[in-house]
């Protein structure tokens, strides 16, 4: 048997899980399929984007960190008294959070701007994103300006300003000073009458009509014609913007050590600023603690001459008992209670003595004094209840005991009065407060940003992500149909075949490009091509839907140009000649047909000329063109196509190529361009819709249908022309059990298929 030429269209035929698969899972798969599809946008973005990260991560001014570290304190010293902890007299507790917000608060921060100029910024004049890059690789100074232009700096140019004042209007505004050269300079502003030159090392006051300009610059290195930036900023704005840049936590949850920390791109200058804010920060602490003890201290001015009074007649009362009754021995039941008794009065005192030092400050209604009153509540039913238990014990040692123990708390109240007023001394002095800085900052070597690695890293997954995003963008508003189900699902129309796309073709129609003569039909190139063999599929499913037709003409259409129309008409003719079928093919696009460059013919004489009536149908067909295929091409383009189709001559030449020929089969303008093929296929028995693969839409689609269906011409299927599973490699497998086009060689004994039948 001799083997016969044929084309694998399928492989690994489909599961029934495959045709099944759950509709999340398919939607996966498309997703697949639009990453795999736009791959090289997404690389192209992703690419840029990295590039873009990698270009700011290496030319971007390093950041610094310059940190401190501060202890709050619950005690000023470790002295203890019967009156407390003297900061109970003086110290206003305050928690890690108030502390922070006193770190940050513009009494601090405004001393570190007042003491440092941080209002005024002057810096050398840099190229735009590369500039600063460049100078801080600088080991001298540079020629200034770009070309000689510009004033840009690009080496180790300095400038030192101690003092620059404008007028209100004028803050924030940029001002330029030149280097003129031999220790002068000129200052430009657009606000200013005329530019201003001063001396480097001299004051400089100008009045000018907007008001008087003050500047003091102390050093300048530079050559002449650098050029520097000056800007003054208002006191209040730089202070609000250096806290916005702090960062102050608690380290540790209530462990009272504060951490503070600032960014900045001059790492001397970060940490002067932090050492500023961390010194104003401890001497305000003391200030308070001072001010604090200062109001306690005239307190127990007042309080101790009344003390000591007070002592002084406890003991001249204990003195007189003594010598009126002689020395009396306590029993250890005296002793016991006058222990118990004089703890209990002497914390009553001390509560008593608070309550009245607090009053200085506050009101009756503060909580720190009803705590206090609440305190003392307690501390006088206990006296109560110790004034109750003194009745048990015998007269004579009921007085001893109620004389010792008021000797005993007036002394022990009186000696710590005094110890409390020399510490409160101390603290007036202003050596002691309730916090110390641990760590100073220290000037940071190296940058915390940007992080080259991480930046650069970073801008490549963002740029994934983007790329990603824009795949799915563009799929959204250009993207066209990749699926054939999609237009089976959402129109109903059947897909009578589905092309795949032929490298082979793509080559010849880049030669029909030249316009050379010669015959460019694919079905005769290379008849076992996987393109070829999906028409001889289509041959086969419209003889079987031709069964029911009114007639044998067979209109080829399209939604738009591009589709691949003249592809299939002349490929699908020659196929069906090939099968022993006479078959007529018709070039009807009238506006761009170039089907006779397939078959390597003249555009005239053509249908214009038959229906212009200048020619005869022998003189107009070009016989044989492939052994059973006749071909009629377009002629020369007509100003009105339209009005042509629709000459009666049209329909007479309709029936006759009807009855010479078993198939005649039409291409006609794309139906959404022209209505040309409406009118063309109002008396075609079968209407084939080629469709391109991602190039045609749904929309366009069903646009197409409606316009046909107005014009009472139903399409009978669709032609999915221009496959690529290289481009969608996962929904197509998934969708179609995995099979692929494939080439089954022929030998040299075998004869074509084209001279099969049909």
């Amino acid at each position: 048997m001799n083997a016969r030429n044929t084309t694998l269209m399928t492989q690994n035929l489909p599961q029934p899980p495959a045709v099944n698969a759950p509709e999340n899972e398919l939607d996966l798969v498309r997703y697949l399929d639009v990453l795999v599809a736009n791959r090289w946008l997404i690389a192209g973005i992703a690419a840029a984007v990295m590039l873009l990260g990698a270009a700011y991560a290496f030319l971007a001014r390093p950041v610094y960190e310059a940190d401190i570290m501060v202890q709050v304190e619950d005690n000023p010293n470790s002295a203890k008294s019967l009156l407390g902890d003297v900061s109970s007299l003086f110290d206003v507790k305050t928690d890690a959070n108030a502390e922070i917000e006193i770190l940050r608060s513009r009494m601090v921060v405004g001393k570190a701007v007042d003491n440092l100029h941080l209002y005024i910024t002057a810096k050398p004049h840099y190229f735009p994103l590369i500039g600063a890059w460049i100078s801080s690789r600088a080991t001298r100074l540079s020629e200034p300006g770009l070309f000689g232009l510009g004033g840009y700096v690009w080496g180790t140019e300095t400038i030192d300003v101690d003092g620059f004042d404008v007028p209100e209007a004028l803050e924030g505004q940029p001002f330029k000073l030149i280097v003129l050269g031999n220790g002068r300079y000129r200052l430009e502003n657009k606000s200013l009458d005329a530019p201003i030159e001063g001396v480097v090392g001299e004051p400089l006051e100008a009045k000018q009509s907007i008001g008087t300009i003050q500047l003091q610059v102390n050093n300048l290195t530079a050559k002449a014609g650098a050029t520097f930036e000056l800007e003054r900023d208002s006191r209040l704005k730089t202070m609000e913007m250096l806290q916005d840049k702090l960062k102050i936590a608690e380290k540790g949850k209530q462990s009272g050590i504060i951490g503070a920390s600032l960014d900045g791109t001059n790492p001397a200058l970060t940490a002067a600023i932090m050492n500023q804010i961390a010194t104003e920060y401890v001497a305000q602490n003391i200030k308070r603690k001072a001010e604090e003890a200062e109001r306690s201290l005239v307190f127990l001015d007042g309080l101790l001459p009344q003390l000591k009074l007070e002592l002084e007649r406890a003991e001249m009362k204990y003195n007189e008992m003594r010598n009126l009754r002689g020395t009396f021995d306590l029993s250890e039941e005296g002793k016991a209670f006058l222990q118990e008794s004089v703890t209990v009065e002497t914390s009553l005192q001390e509560l008593k003595q608070k309550r009245a030092e607090l009053l200085t400050r506050f009101t009756a209604s503060h909580p720190g004094v009803q705590a206090i009153d609440q305190q003392i509540s307690v501390m006088s039913g206990k006296v109560g209840s110790m004034a109750r238990r003194l009745k048990s014990l015998p007269n004579i040692e009921q007085d001893t005991v109620r004389l010792m123990r008021d000797v005993q708390v007036d002394n022990d109240l009186y000696v710590s009065l005094l110890n409390d007023m020399q510490q409160l001394k101390l603290v007036k002095a202003g050596k002691v407060g309730n916090v110390r800085l641990v760590d100073g900052a220290a000037v940071p070597e190296e940058p915390v940003k940007p992080k080259k690695l991480t930046v650069t890293a970073l801008a490549g997954v963002l740029g994934v992500v983007l790329g990603v995003m824009a795949a799915f963008v563009r799929n959204a508003l250009f993207g066209g149909i990749t699926d054939p189900q999609d237009i089976e699902e959402h129109t109903g129309l059947s897909v009578y075949a589905t092309v795949p796309l032929s490298d082979t073709q793509v080559d010849l129609s880049g030669q029909l490009t030249t316009r050379k003569r010669g015959q460019y039909l694919l079905a005769r190139r290379v008849p076992d091509d996987p393109s070829i063999e999906a028409l001889r599929s289509l041959r086969t499913a419209l003889q079987f839907a031709m069964q029911d037709a009114g007639n044998n003409l067979v209109v080829l259409t399209g939604p738009t140009p591009g589709v691949g129309k003249s592809f299939v008409s002349a490929n699908l003719a020659a196929v069906i000649a090939t099968g022993g079928k006479r078959v007529l093919l018709i070039d009807a696009d009238m506006r761009k047909g170039y089907l006779h460059q397939y078959f390597g013919k003249d555009r005239k004489p053509g249908l214009l000329d038959l229906l212009a009536g200048n020619r005869s149908i022998e003189q107009v067909v070009h016989r044989e063109v492939v052994p059973g295929l006749d071909f009629i091409a377009t002629g020369l383009f007509p100003h009105n196509p339209s009005e042509l189709l629709l000459n009666p001559r049209m329909v007479e030449l309709m029936d006759t190529f009807r009855s010479q020929y078993d198939l005649v089969l039409v291409d006609t303008p794309p139906v959404l361009a022209v209505a040309d093929t409406a009118i063309l296929a109002a008396r075609a028995g079968t209407v084939l819709l080629v469709t391109r693969f991602e190039r045609s839409t749904l929309g366009e689609i069903r646009e197409t249908i409606k316009q046909l269906q107005h014009a009472n011409v139903d399409v009978r299927g669709v032609v999915f022309n221009a496959l690529d599973p290289n481009t969608y490699r996962y929904g197509y497998g998934s969708r179609y059990g995995r099979y692929r086009y494939v080439q089954y060689g022929y030998t040299s004994n075998s004869k074509p298929p084209e001279a099969e039948s049909a």
